[in-house]
């Protein structure tokens, strides 16, 4: 990833030149051309740079100085060397008191801390510090390049959608820079920075379940990078997030194909991260093929990259899950025993980075941009006084919304199990229902039945009745009570009357709880429609609004139809892997 650990290498180089006379500037950049070619992480570069930084200190040149320190960075091949030399980047920028110079110089380090170590914590505190100081500054490109990185943060929270909008504005500017007539490094560093907040958008795409968006944005980015070598590394990327999306078509073995091709290039930028998302989709895939020595085989690769780096993605947190299922069947208690320890220690590495990092990105990032915001509006105390009751507002929000998150687990899938119960006894009493006689219901209603139809009229109309609902004759789209009484041959008011007293509701109680319940039973019997979105199930069952249908089945199943889909699709998955 390039944007996050080369950029503005070349880029500095054309910017210092101008503000420092042509002299020094050439010097330095004599120098830089001895070791410029070298790959990252060499380390026969470090004597030519450590020549490169002692010119700069002898000139108290801050800029070449940050520029230097920037190259040892690079070229270092070792983690704990590459935060020291951000440490003295960061000295020397502050010694220049420009907000350029230190806005880049906190941003290298919370790089190396994301990049390197995948340590959020760190790397935020060094983002928000680059936040601060890049309010001084007048370059886009440091504000957007740190927006970056809170995108990143927002991500790795689960704040898809506030993610998504900052990825969006990245997207929008890099593209824009790159149409321009400017350097051709700076199109390089534009071009680098458009890829990989295309990459982060198919992420919050994907993980918020908008696989069509995700599918398009990885076409798009397929076709920038094409066959440029600058690029391999986002190809890299891509190719992965093409072999994921197969995954969710359930194109198994063309998903292995393209996750296997992606590998070399994670291995080769030391990216364990997305490396563990390669393992968890390989090890999938091969469990949907019924290949469990393969799938078990990489789902345990992933507990070895956390075992090293006490990091795990949410997204492949259910990697222990499957392995815990999976001895639990074997009926192996000591890998069984062994996998929950490790699935409640990397529960409680996300609780505790979700906790401190939603509370300062709130407090210090999303709480002082709207302060920004209003002090541009007003500055009168009424605002003052408002941004702070707000703010205690928030933070009661805040916890609260911690809380119920917690629970909503918990609370769905204890109205799944409820609704699953329930379906399943209506499957084993639909004998004994549909062989009840007419004549009963006719007699029970009739009793209680003050003033309506004759009878034979009122045992007419319930065959009918019958009869259209065996036919699914309620699934037809913009039925009206009128449009049915004059498909069964009678009036509106009878119609009303019989469905009333013979069926305990009213006409439109009567026409959503059928059509509510026969695609909740779609859903249970038939797994094809699991596949479909909420608008289309809504017109399978006759209901215009996704809105309305989506109400509706939350009225009468206790839980929303989204939430029935994915708990309904883990249940299957289960089953597919005890089998």
């Amino acid at each position: 990833m390039y944007l996050i650990k080369r950029l503005f290498l070349i880029l500095f180089a054309v910017f210092f030149q101008l503000f420092f006379s042509q002299k020094s500037y050439s010097r330095y950049y004599y120098m830089r051309a001895n070791y410029e070619s070298l790959q990252e992480n060499d380390s026969t570069a470090i004597s030519w740079i450590q020549k490169y930084i002692a010119l700069a200190k002898a000139e108290k040149n801050y800029g070449q100085m940050l520029q230097g320190y920037r190259d040892a960075i690079f070229y270092s091949p070792s983690n704990n060397h590459k935060l020291i030399y951000a440490d003295s980047a960061i000295n020397a920028a502050r010694s220049s008191e420009n907000a350029d110079l230190i806005t880049t110089a906190y941003i290298e380090k919370g790089v190396i801390y994301y990049y390197h170590y995948k340590q959020y914590q760190l790397a935020l505190n060094e983002y928000l510090i680059a936040y601060e100081y890049s309010k001084k500054t007048d370059s886009k490109f440091l504000k957007f390049q740190n927006l970056y990185h809170i995108g990143v943060v927002k991500s790795y929270l689960g704040y898809y959608e506030e993610a998504a909008s900052i990825f969006k504005e990245c997207i929008a500017y890099y593209e824009s820079r790159i149409k321009e007539n400017i350097h051709p490094n700076e199109i390089y560093n534009n071009k680098k920075g458009y890829l990989n907040s295309l990459h982060q958008l198919i992420v919050c795409y994907r993980n918020s379940g908008q696989y069509t968006a995700a599918d398009w944005e990885i076409q798009k980015g397929l076709k920038e990078v094409g066959d440029n070598s600058d690029f391999i590394q986002e190809k890299g990327y891509f190719i992965l997030c093409k072999g994921i999306s197969e995954f969710q078509k359930k194109n198994y073995q063309s998903s292995i194909a393209y996750l296997k091709k992606s590998l070399s290039t994670l291995k080769a930028a030391g990216d364990f991260a997305w490396l563990s998302v390669n393992y968890f989709y390989t090890g999938k895939s091969f469990l949907k093929l019924h290949n469990d020595q393969l799938s078990i085989l990489q789902f345990k690769k992933i507990d070895s990259v956390f075992q090293k780096h006490q990091f795990i993605l949410p997204e492949v947190r259910e990697n222990y899950e499957l392995l815990i299922n999976h001895y639990k069947s074997d009926g192996n208690q000591e890998r069984q025993l062994y996998y929950t320890n490790q699935l409640l220690k990397a529960d409680s590495i996300l609780a505790r980075d979700f906790t401190y990092l939603s509370s300062r990105i709130h407090k210090e990032y999303d709480t002082k941009t709207l302060l920004d915001e209003k002090n541009k509006l007003q500055n009168a105390n009424f605002w003052s006084v408002f941004i702070i009751l707000s703010l205690i507002l928030m933070s009661i929000v805040l916890f609260i919304l911690l809380r119920i998150k917690l629970k909503k687990g918990k609370d769905i899938q204890k109205r799944y199990l409820i609704l699953e119960d329930k379906l399943l006894r209506q499957q084993n009493k639909s004998t004994e229902k549909n062989n009840k006689k007419l004549s009963e219901i006719i007699i029970r209603g009739s009793v209680e039945k003050r003033i309506g139809p004759d009878e034979s009229i009122v045992e007419e109309l319930l065959i009918k009745l019958k009869s259209f609902e065996d036919k699914k004759g309620f699934i037809k789209r913009g039925l009206t009570i009128n449009k049915l009484a004059n498909q069964l041959g009678t009036n509106s008011n009878y119609l009303s009357h019989v469905i009333n007293e013979y069926k305990g509701v009213n006409f439109n109680k009567y026409l959503s709880d059928l059509r509510i319940n026969y695609i909740t039973v779609l859903l249970f019997d038939n797994k094809e429609y699991l596949k479909y979105g909420i608008e289309s199930l809504a017109k399978e069952c006759g209901i215009a609004s996704r809105q309305n249908f989506s109400d509706l089945f939350y009225e009468i199943n206790g839980i929303r139809p989204t939430d029935f889909i994915k708990k309904r699709r883990q249940e299957l998955d289960k089953v597919d892997f005890s089998n």
